[in-house]
């Protein structure tokens, strides 16, 4: 809103005047500039023949808005060939409603005022309406449980799994709980958010029932499973996706092996490891891994048993389709949209409640898998058909690298 419409929307609040001739206003001026948008996009205005029109109106949609001056009805044109959506809505996405939402519950669960206050100036608003939240939040659940539990009706050769940590108000203590969420590279080669959980923590027990889940709801024909090393994760992985081949994010390996070794020579151990993965196939990068294991093991012996020791785990992605190597070898795909979740969770910093955390995260992964669908395939469909080759499957297997005796 501009300066002269909230110095005119001050006014009438001081004078206690109707202010619905101000909601109307806006109404009507909303539903021009998305018209004029739409017709920008058709190449023609209404009922309008031009040699420029690209495609024809088809009827149109109910959206509601909401605004600082109340819910506006608006209506958006439908195509009857392509995709029509106002740029001015994009902001209102699902996920600010739910986190408008978080709100509302801090003020029920006793947050302190000012804290609440600061939420609202964060998000933009000025007030709320405790039945308008309320009636958001029904919509949001009912959303949210209806996407995760569909039905998965494909196969998904790689599956990646990671976790992070938000903080839960839970009887009266806050205390920090883990988020789960599951991606998917369908056999035609979309990326799909297949699910996501709350629990205490990354404990066997909820990787399995989170799995079992996913398996109920129709996950098959997991070739490739990418995680970091979480004991309970690759557990869980075993037990419940039988066949499927583990690999051991090298993102997280790297981490792992550098954090055992002095910090002035961290770049040059990092160099060295990042020659195992620059090798042309499988056979060659063992061959490397074991040179790198022998420079190692003199100076850093822990070091050079932990990559050893993960072998096999780490070069898991070889076997695959050459074209694949870059998106399968680690969880970055899941990393990027976890840095998406903190990134829109840590404006409620602590939530009041689970529902809360599933409300917001549920909403993000929602418009998340909206953008995918109408984004390009992460992977081409002539590659994921390469999958079912038999000659993929290196002939080779991984030999154990034995260790010199360490003086």
């Amino acid at each position: 809103m501009t300066e002269q419409s909230m110095a005119l929307l001050d006014y009438v609040r001081n004078i206690g005047a109707d202010t619905d001739f101000l909601k109307e206003a806006l109404q009507v001026l909303m539903q021009a500039l998305i018209e004029a948008e739409a017709e920008e996009q058709i190449g023609a205005k209404r009922y309008e023949r031009t040699p420029e029109r690209r495609t024809q109106r088809n009827g149109s949609r109910p959206r509601a808005w909401e605004t600082r001056v109340g819910e506006l009805a608006l209506r958006i044109p439908k195509l009857r060939s392509g995709s029509f959506f106002p740029s001015l809505l994009e902001p209102r996405k699902r996920s600010e409603k739910a986190l408008l939402a978080v709100v509302q519950t801090a003020y029920i669960r006793g947050v302190s005022t000012r804290k609440v206050d600061d939420l609202l100036e964060s998000l933009g608003l000025t007030g709320m309406d405790k039945s308008r939240v309320s009636r958001i939040c029904k919509e949001l659940d009912e959303a949210v449980e209806t996407f995760f539990q569909r039905p998965l009706q494909t196969s998904y050769p790689y599956l990646c799994l990671d976790a992070l940590y938000l903080k839960v108000r839970r009887n009266h203590r806050i205390v920090s709980m883990a988020l789960v969420i599951a991606i998917g590279i369908r056999e035609t080669g979309e990326r799909e958010v297949l699910g996501f959980d709350l629990g205490a923590s990354e404990e066997q027990a909820f990787w399995e029932q989170f799995l079992r889940q996913l398996v109920q709801r129709g996950l098959k024909g997991v070739q490739l499973v990418t995680s970091d090393a979480h004991v309970g994760l690759k557990a869980a992985v075993e037990e419940t996706l039988p066949g499927a081949t583990w690999q051991r994010c090298r993102v997280h390996f790297m981490r792992n092996v550098l954090a055992r070794i002095p910090k002035g020579d961290k770049s040059m151990v990092a160099a060295a490891l990042r020659t195992i993965f620059s090798q042309p196939n499988g056979e060659a990068a063992r061959a490397q891994l074991a040179e790198v294991v022998h420079a190692l093991q003199t100076r850093w012996p822990e070091a050079a048993r932990l990559v050893a020791d993960a072998q096999e785990e780490v070069l898991a992605f070889m076997a695959f389709p050459r074209d694949h190597w870059r998106g399968i070898y680690s969880t970055n795909p899941l990393e990027r949209l976890n840095k998406e979740v903190k990134r829109r969770t840590n404006v409620a910093g602590i939530f009041p409640d689970g529902p809360s955390v599933r409300r917001l995260v549920g909403s993000i992964l929602m418009e998340t898998d909206d953008e995918w669908q109408v984004g390009r395939r992460y992977f081409s469909l002539d590659s994921m058909r390469r999958l079912s080759t038999p000659e993929l499957v290196e002939s080779s297997a991984p030999s154990p690298l034995r260790l010199a005796p360490i003086r």
